[in-house]
């Protein structure tokens, strides 16, 4: 059993940038990562983009850090492989091939995996997920051939993928639980926007739906929904979520939530023990609370704070999350905390009729969040509201004037 000054179990962003920010800190401590895929660091960010997806970027453009990187950091990379087991007592990980890693400080980065959609007939060929590199050239794959498209889920996945198959001459359906695309998380007025743009490139929308089973024998022929009807099909795409799976970490007596508990630090409940990424439910001290945030430049910076705080540099991860999303000319922004949860109120400002609207999520007398569409201009503006935690009890009026400059809240 090899043992090592620091193991990072994850080979995504924020596990690869936590060990090169390790290596920058301590410049001779052993350092591994574990990685489910078989891949070195590359984009997830680029997976749903158009130009990657119709193979007009070079394939090449996909890689973040070239193979040389690893042996040049001293950084053993071990891909393919997936931690099973954790014995904190000992200080090892288990991994599936049977082989163990010996850790003294250990960073759990393994970021979220793709909800399996448990309908029958889910199992036949046609039906796929996006999340992986692997998932994606499937995906790619199959739309030379296919006709029809089906899409499950209303989300940023089913978001961003309902444009690729357009862009690929497929017909396409969405079908959505919900009344309209991306609720709650979107108000109506913005779900009906996106549905605008959807409808008018021919993506047909079915509101309040669910899928009975999957139709065909070995390969996707179409859906059975739950009212009798059916769509016919030959390629499914299910967004249906995602999930974190920390069963392993918590065997291990690592408190786990929705995630695996982190403070604002990124430690866990257990000493030498750290999160980070989409994995990390952490205590947001912009927020006051805890929170679980799955964005690209969120699991970057969080993989480089907790890397410099497994090698002694200790600060707390302080960041007002955003991340935006397009479709069919529609740009879908999120700041913070955008959830309406309960002890919450919102303020409504935008022209939903020019396909311009934003809800601002206020808890007390500040704002914490946002869902901006087209309006991603205004995104800045509100992290820094956030950020200063800006009273805006008294302004609610100006707020909800789409006119209104958001940048003026911060001024003295």
């Amino acid at each position: 059993m090899r043992t090592y000054r620091y193991l990072v179990i994850g080979g995504g962003i924020a596990g690869t940038t936590a060990a090169e920010s390790i290596r920058q800190a301590d410049p001779d401590g052993s350092i591994a990562i574990v990685s489910e895929e078989p891949h070195r660091l590359y984009s997830r960010v680029m997976l749903s983009k158009p130009g990657f997806f119709l193979g007009q970027i070079p394939f090449e453009r996909i890689w973040l850090r070239k193979e040389a990187w690893y042996a040049e950091k001293k950084i053993d990379f071990i891909g393919g492989r997936t931690a099973v087991r954790l014995d904190p007592k000992e200080d090892k990980v288990l991994l599936d091939d049977g082989s163990t890693l010996g850790f003294e400080k250990l960073l759990v980065a393994t970021g979220t995996c793709a909800r399996k959609w448990g309908v029958p007939g889910a199992q036949k060929s046609g039906v796929h997920y996006l999340r992986t590199l692997d998932d994606v050239k499937g995906v790619m794959q199959a739309v030379k051939s296919a006709k029809h498209a089906v899409v499950i889920g209303g989300g940023f996945i089913s978001f961003e993928m309902c444009e690729m198959f357009r862009l690929a001459g497929l017909d396409v359906t969405v079908i959505l639980r919900e009344k309209y695309f991306w609720e709650p998380l979107l108000d109506e007025e913005s779900g009906r926007i996106v549905e605008k743009a959807f409808e008018a490139h021919s993506v047909k929308v079915v509101r309040s739906a669910e899928v009975a089973e999957v139709l065909g024998d070995k390969d996707v022929a179409g859906v059975l929904l739950k009212d009798g009807s059916q769509i016919p099909c030959d390629i499914i795409l299910a967004g249906i979520g995602i999930f974190c799976a920390s069963d392993w970490v918590q065997q291990g007596g690592v408190e786990i939530s929705r995630g695996v508990l982190a403070n604002e630090f990124l430690e866990t409940n257990r000493p030498g023990i750290w999160a980070a990424g989409d994995a990390a439910e952490y205590f947001d001290i912009i927020l006051g609370e805890r929170t679980m945030t799955a964005t690209w430049l969120n699991a970057q910076m969080q993989g480089k704070v907790a890397g410099l705080n497994m090698a002694g540099k200790k600060q707390p991860f302080r960041l007002v999350s955003a991340m935006s999303a397009q479709a069919f000319g529609i740009d879908v922004s999120f700041v913070g905390d955008a959830m309406p949860r309960p002890g919450r109120g919102t303020v409504l400002r935008g022209e939903p009729e020019k396909g311009s609207h934003a809800r601002l999520v206020l808890k007390e007398e500040g704002i914490v969040g946002a869902v901006l569409v087209n309006r991603g201009s205004e995104a800045g503006a509100v992290a820094k509201v956030i950020e200063k935690n800006v009273d805006v009890s008294a302004r609610l009026a100006e707020l909800a004037d789409s006119g209104f400059d958001l940048t003026s809240l911060l001024k003295p």
